[in-house]
């Protein structure tokens, strides 16, 4: 008899694998012509544009959105990979609700802003399916390492290259990509998408990837440091926060095991899950385990909804895919067949628990509690990170950092792209003065 969402403990193919596609489909599919015309027509086209400002990469969206609505997607799409070489994972995946599109102006006026993500897909992916836009300057001569093949290093590597330089990229994993093939929900970014993005990005030329080579394992900043003129550490963070709750599974491997699946249907999931987090991490664990056919999924957190790292409409999602938010509730154990909450109050004292618990049932339970980084490398840290100044420079002379790694802006594709950027403009004009 097959499995379906009601059957005990752990177990695969708990939905047929027509229920599975539909569920793990692309969130927000791509606009047609006509419907990114009447999207564009909506834009102010704002001089001083609070969109602009938002943006963590400063990406002109209304000269972008007018590139658009004239027709020229292809021109459009220049626009933004000149800013955020990784546009298009960021138009499926970045928290536009909290950033460029909670800055619209049509977004304070009328509650709905103008569709800046769904847009900026309709021109990247345009672009993205004709030759690599951009040339590569004459050669320098320089020699530049970059550890870790997520957003940050990708970016940091192709405005090398674009400059002239030579560039390898060391990464510990398989396939390129960092959290863009690994760690976002599957329905966000569909297709191999974060793999066919890196092919792209090395259209430009002069930038090659070694994979499986782990910092600290295989390789040494003192040796990177020696043979090349600079290097650039995007390494994200690698460890995981533990929880203390026995038993208990990593989110992020959950998701990255999903991603890597190719046949979901094969993967197992709790009949009931409690994903312990309050970030999108946590959001992305909860939405799949629902998707994937768990009879239950509760998100527990232990503060109120209002402090959740997530965005209320990754909120707004989860509970619509079925999932129960519960605020005020932290792990405190194991029971049998379950987990124990302990109910929390957050007042002037701080968080305190209140004295009263709750028990769920749990086959499954995934920690989202954070992570942290593995090892400094000798460099100066700052708040479990590694310390930078400036556009990513650590303690270290010739070593920049950016990314999840790094003391910056927040945890975001977006945030790590532009860091990325940013140091390889300043590693340029430190190898050219």
């Amino acid at each position: 008899m097959p499995n379906t969402p009601s059957t005990p403990g752990l177990a695969a193919g708990r939905l047929p694998a027509e229920a599975i596609a539909e569920n793990f489909a692309d969130l927000h599919p791509p606009l047609t012509p006509h419907e990114a015309a009447v999207a564009a027509d909506r834009c102010y086209f704002c001089h001083d544009a609070p969109c602009i400002t938002a943006c963590p990469t400063s990406i002109d969206i209304p000269l972008f959105i007018r590139q658009i609505a004239t027709g020229t997607p292809e021109a459009a799409a220049k626009t933004i990979f000149e800013q955020n070489i990784l546009g298009g994972m960021c138009a499926r995946v970045c928290p536009t609700e909290t950033l460029c599109e909670e800055a619209c102006v049509r977004e304070a006026a009328e509650g709905e802003p103008v569709q800046i993500g769904r847009l900026q897909r309709f021109a990247t992916d345009a672009l993205m399916a004709k030759p690599h836009p951009f040339a590569r300057a004459p050669e320098t001569g320089k020699r530049v390492a970059v550890v870790g093949a997520g957003p940050a290093g990708l970016a940091c590597a192709h405005r090398l290259a674009m400059k002239g330089h030579a560039v390898t990229i060391y990464d510990a994993k398989p396939k390129p990509g960092g959290l863009n093939e690994y760690g976002i929900a599957a329905y966000k970014t569909v297709g191999e998408f974060a793999q066919a993005e890196v092919e792209w990005l090395l259209g430009i030329g002069g930038i090659g990837i070694i994979n499986g080579k782990r910092l600290g394992a295989d390789l040494s900043l003192d040796a990177l440091k020696a043979e090349y003129d600079a290097v650039f550490l995007g390494i994200g963070l690698a460890g995981v926060n533990a929880l203390g709750i026995e038993g208990a599974e990593d989110a992020v491997a959950f998701i990255a095991a999903l991603r890597q699946a190719e046949d979901k249907t094969a993967l197992p999931v709790g009949r009931n899950v409690v994903v312990i987090g309050g970030g999108m991490t946590a959001v992305d664990a909860a939405v799949q385990a629902k998707k994937l056919g768990a009879e239950t999924v509760t998100l527990a957190y232990r503060r109120g909804r209002e402090k959740m790292n997530a965005s209320r409409w990754e909120q707004d999602l989860a509970a619509t895919s079925g999932v129960r938010i519960l605020a005020n509730a932290a792990p405190k154990g194991r029971a049998e067949g379950g987990i124990v909450l302990a109910m929390t109050a957050d007042g002037p004292e701080g968080l305190k628990e209140t004295g009263e618990t709750i028990t769920l049932e749990a086959d499954q339970i995934l920690a989202a509690i954070g992570q942290k980084l593995d090892a400094a490398f000798g460099l100066a840290t700052e708040g479990g990170k590694i310390a930078v100044t400036g556009a990513g420079r650590t303690s270290l002379s010739g070593v920049w950092a950016g990314g999840d790694c790094a003391t910056g802006g927040d945890d975001l594709t977006v945030t790590a792209v532009a860091e990325g950027r940013d140091a390889a403009e300043d590693i340029h004009a430190t190898l050219t003065s």
